[in-house]
């Protein structure tokens, strides 16, 4: 079983895999090996560190509208992709910094590693016009809607 969990709310449009047993010693997360749930895919802590991306999704009259946090990246280390013509998937990966043998680290703060994030459109996205810009290490993604069809209202007399 997998839940869907998106800022500790469900989220329907939501695909992140959520381990509740993460970070116990016993829990599918842990690199103990001792995993309840071994068909569930594991993410070194590397990844989960990085792995959870902010990412704002708006609607607006006109379009859905993501906007990613991904600072410190640049347009060619994150991809934007579109699965089975509704699924939404934004990655990317932050490689750790070269190390100097003569450097001395007294805190590492800024994760690293690979990050996912995939979300189903709804039916009125027009996937086949996704745009995406960068700037400022802020990743917006832009899903044009369909226009809503009013439904058109007939007047019927009424026969006696």
């Amino acid at each position: 079983m997998s839940l869907i969990r998106r800022s500790n709310v469900f989220d329907p449009f939501s695909l992140d895999l959520w381990d509740p047993f993460e970070g116990f010693p016993f829990g599918s997360g842990s690199s103990s090996g001792g995993s309840l749930f071994p068909s569930f895919p594991r993410t070194s802590s590397e990844t989960a560190a990085f792995a959870g991306a902010r990412i704002d999704w708006r609607e607006t009259p006109e379009a859905h509208v993501f906007k990613a946090d991904v600072p410190g990246l640049k347009k060619e280390e994150v991809k934007v992709e579109v699965e089975d013509g509704n699924i939404l998937q934004i990655s990317g990966e932050r490689n750790k910094e070269q190390e100097e043998k003569t450097d001395t680290w007294h805190r590492v703060e800024r994760s690293s590693g690979k990050f996912m994030r995939r979300f189903r459109l709804p039916e009125n996205a027009k996937a086949e016009q996704i745009r995406a810009s960068m700037e400022n290490g802020v990743l917006t993604v832009t899903v044009p809607k369909e226009e809503v069809k009013k439904p058109e209202v007939k007047s019927i007399q009424i026969t006696s």
